[in-house]
């Protein structure tokens, strides 16, 4: 398992699947690469991933209870691994991320200015967006090191499981991981509110128990980062209120519209070179955007972003039409990911 790990890390791949009846793959860039010269087998797999396990000195047996496990691990002078293993057709199949032990300089990560100056704000919630897989702990990752490195403060990170590991700099660092650390996020998350943070970055919110306690840290003066699987701000925002009963969404709205400072989405896209950038969308919350999430005129959030009048906002669409001009990316993959691809073609 250790070799085929160096091999991957060696290939500059970014995923490494492991599933019965196919070849140990790598991903790299957008090409999935064989690590193995023949098929492995269901015994096979399971003896791979027994080995992660031995790795992360873990119980296998967390697998057998759930059907799958999220864990990491790290092997010296090669690379930290996050991996998910689970049960399919009743076999054991794994998925493990490749996260450097350094942490990325945002300008190699395509991570735009205005997105690393969020990590300025004192107090309220920013919200790092995107599907699986798009950078979203990276990009959390380096706005933690920002506040680290620039503010004297107490720093307390809730993951599942840790990616990165923050050394401690101008601030004092404490990185919670569940469930070794703690058993749920929401407990995490009570508990961190007893723990003098300035900043707490919370891995996901998952559930609604989550989310609701991440809003009072929020209102009780912590700047909180967090990330979600949406794409675009009016959605996340819409995700967030839809979790609550419908009851308590007119006080939640409200609630949200004073926390709430800034959402980012995030997407990596196809390279015309094979590899992938990121490409992201901000909108920092302002008088229009605040009545507009308290009124429930979410879907007017897009107006404001796209207007391009605001300079503390970035629209996706015109950060993939700067890529095509730059033939960083192909039109074709622009418009793929476009939110609204008729006008991106006009302005194209």
């Amino acid at each position: 398992m250790i070799e085929l790990l160096r091999k991957a890390v060696e290939m500059g791949g970014s995923d490494i699947y492991i599933i019965p009846g196919s070849w140990v793959t790598v991903k790299v860039g957008n090409q999935l690469l064989p690590l193995t010269e023949n098929r492995v087998m269901p015994e096979d797999t399971e003896k791979l991933v027994r080995g992660m396990y031995e790795l992360a000195h873990r119980s296998f047996d967390l697998i057998n209870a759930d059907g799958d496990d999220d864990f990491s691990f790290a092997i010296v002078n090669v690379s930290r691994f996050r991996c998910n293993a689970y049960k399919q057709r009743g076999t054991i199949a794994a998925i493990c991320r490749i996260v450097n032990f350094e942490l990325p300089e945002p300008s190699q990560m395509n991570i735009p200015q205005l997105v690393m100056n969020l990590a300025d704000q004192r107090s309220g919630m920013i919200l790092v967006t995107g599907p699986a897989g798009s950078g979203k702990s990276t990009t959390l990752a380096c706005m933690v090191d920002r506040i680290n490195e620039t503010r004297e403060a107490h720093i307390v990170t809730i993951e599942d499981p840790i990616e990165y590991l923050h050394r401690h700099k101008k601030s004092l660092v404490s990185q919670r991981e569940v469930p070794n650390d703690a058993s749920t996020f929401s407990r995490a998350l009570r508990a961190a509110l007893r723990q003098a943070p300035d900043v707490v970055m919370l891995g996901e919110m998952r559930d609604l128990d989550t989310i609701r306690t991440a809003i009072t840290a929020a209102e009780t003066g912590h700047l909180l980062l967090s990330s979600l699987h949406t794409i675009g701000a009016a959605k996340t925002v819409d995700r967030i209120i839809d979790t609550f009963p419908a009851e308590q969404q007119t006080q939640i709205r409200v609630q949200l519209s004073m926390v709430l400072r800034a959402v980012v989405s995030q997407r990596l896209v196809p390279t015309v070179d094979g590899k992938r950038i990121a490409v992201f969308e901000v909108m920092t919350v302002n008088p229009a955007i605040q009545n507009m999430i308290r009124d429930g005129r979410t879907h007017q959030i897009d107006n404001v972003i796209y207007g391009g009048t605001d300079k503390n906002m970035m629209s996706m669409d015109m950060e993939l039409a700067r890529l095509v001009r730059e033939k960083r990316i192909t039109r074709e993959n622009a418009l793929l990911h476009a939110s609204n691809p008729e006008t991106l073609a006009k302005r194209i």
